[in-house]
């Protein structure tokens, strides 16, 4: 690998350095340079990351778990190493913990369908709050509608703070699954998700929990043990890796009781007409062919951000949240939607006269790449009275020139529409 590219390990962040390693950030967009700030929607790969995804496809190719030739062999070698990676990362206790799925959507259908269904009847309940992205709401309607189940909103205030009362006031003994955002993606909201596991452990200790860490992982450090929930869902594609692979962390105890969500190739031990029985865990989770080369970059993006000083990212992303704010509240008409205490880096905000997607292709216009619309969280947007809003959103590569090329394009978009 090219010097160049290798992660810095330096005592002060150096983010030109971390912007060197990513490909596309030198690409121009319109004939001007290309000013990202939509990773919470899909942060970009390091060359690591495409390479390792490129070398697998060149030198290793082949399906998994099932050949005894050399390909085959390699190829699962690479696999499993993965979900080492995964496992040390999020400090889950055995690989047999990580699930590997297409994503942090999957990952939150597989435990409602293959845990709720078996489980939950008529009158139990599910705690969600109203932060929460659609993949941690409709699944949950689906499970309810399935069941008879009664699903329980816990509510926010116009901060876009949970109210912690409140939520606290639904948990009960018919509550058997909490399931929770770690940072909003609508509002960048940071929730203070390890208390609020505590208040579930003590007020419903026969409930379950489930955080979706989509938004989290890329910013900061995970310990599932020291979180103490029970499934932990996220995805590649917001942690510098590949689209279409995530994972799945789930308490190896509540796993083992779980029937499985698809039937098919590799899930089996045994199959007869009359009946089948399941393989051991992971397995019993993963039909069928995986995304191989996906968990191959993902492990690959893990192993690259664990190379930088994750304490000096938080540090760096921090800054930039605080420039950011600052900034955007000197342009006339704009309104930042979403003004938590504990933020992670998103900003949402509207530009008075100016829809959002109107003010998204007047920015993209200028080289600078913004995500508008409900960012699959539509009842965050009915809570404050809009349709959508703009979202400028950081990784570890935003630098303070994207900071001011996002404020001088909003500036030409005022003069654009007067």
């Amino acid at each position: 690998m090219n010097a160049a590219l290798k992660p810095a390990s330096v005592s002060a962040y150096d983010v030109a350095a971390v912007r060197a390693q990513f490909p596309i950030l030198a690409s121009p967009v319109h004939g001007k340079p290309l000013v990202y700030l939509d990773s919470a929607a899909s942060s970009q790969q390091p060359a690591t990351v495409i390479d390792a995804v490129a070398d697998y496809h060149r030198s290793s190719h082949a399906n998994i778990h099932r050949g005894v030739h050399y390909l085959s062999q390699r190829a699962t070698e690479l696999y499993e190493a993965s979900r080492h990676t995964v496992q040390h990362f999020i400090h889950a206790a055995s690989p047999r913990e990580i699930i590997f799925t297409r994503g942090t959507t999957e990952g939150i259908n597989l435990v409602a369908q293959a845990w709720g269904r078996s489980t939950l009847t008529a009158g139990d309940e599910i705690v969600i709050t109203a932060m929460e992205h659609h993949a941690n709401i409709v699944p949950w309607q689906m499970l309810r509608d399935a069941t008879g189940a009664v699903l329980r909103v816990a509510l926010m205030d116009r901060r876009g703070e949970l109210l912690v009362e409140q939520f606290t006031a639904l948990l009960g003994p018919r509550t058997r699954m909490v399931a929770m955002t770690q940072v909003s993606n609508a509002l960048g909201t940071v929730l203070p998700t390890q208390s609020l596991i505590a208040l579930v452990r003590a007020l419903a200790p026969q409930a379950l929990v489930l955080v979706d860490g989509a938004q989290a992982v890329p910013h900061e450090t995970v310990d599932v043990q020291a979180l103490d929930c029970d499934f932990y869902v996220f995805s590649g594609h917001k942690l510098y890796g590949p689209t279409g692979i995530g994972v799945l962390y789930g308490r190896e105890s509540v796993l083992r009781c779980m029937p499985p969500w698809q039937g098919g190739g590799d899930m089996i031990l045994t199959v007869s007409f009359e009946r089948s029985t399941w393989a051991d865990l992971p397995a019993k989770f993963e039909a069928g062919t995986p995304n191989i080369s996906g968990a191959v970059g993902l492990g690959a993006a893990i192993r690259w951000l664990q190379a930088l000083d994750m304490n000096q990212v938080r540090t760096h992303e921090q800054r930039l949240l605080g420039r950011t704010t600052a900034a955007l509240l000197q342009v006339a008409g704009l309104t930042i939607i979403g003004t938590a205490q504990h933020k992670s880096g998103a900003v949402s905000f509207t530009l008075q006269g100016v829809h959002p997607h109107d003010l998204g292709t007047i920015l993209d216009a200028q080289g600078v790449a913004i995500r508008t619309g409900h960012h699959c969280a539509m009842p965050v947007m009915t809570f404050f009275g809009l349709a959508a809003t703009a979202r400028a959103s950081f990784g570890c590569y935003t630098n303070d020139a994207d900071i001011d090329a996002l404020v001088a394009a909003l500036q030409h978009a005022r003069e654009v529409f007067g």
